[in-house]
């Protein structure tokens, strides 16, 4: 009260989410952070603020835990988040898509911005 500034908390249960199988096959635990971090790291100096980037990290999340599955290809987070990132900002999905999907020349860059512009 003395400091007059104003503090929030917010809650979340903890639900055990599924296994990440990596491509090598090691299996991690999700992590919402890893995810922000590089969703964030796409949508730099971007007009993504970053309530849309939780929000599409919590929709993630919210999307594996309902599925059930004690284990799931870490492929389908990517696939969620380049879908998403796709919907929030052109920019940030082509740079997420160039680490995800192996863009590594400029014709296949070229094609991935081909798509997007019809």
């Amino acid at each position: 009260m003395h400091c007059e500034q104003r503090f929030s908390t917010y809650e979340r249960a903890i639900l055990a989410a599924p296994l990440l199988v990596k491509r090598d096959g090691i299996r991690e635990e999700f992590d919402r952070e890893k995810l922000g971090s590089g969703l964030r790291i796409a949508c730099a100096k971007r007009p993504v603020s970053v309530a849309d980037i939780d929000r599409l990290v919590g929709k993630i999340e919210s999307t594996l835990r309902g599925m059930g599955k004690a284990e799931i290809s870490s492929r389908v987070v990517g696939d969620m988040a380049i879908a998403g990132l796709k919907e929030l900002d052109h920019i940030a999905y082509i740079r997420y898509a160039i680490v995800y999907l192996g863009l590594d020349d400029l014709n296949s860059i070229r094609e991935e911005i081909d798509q997007l512009l019809e």
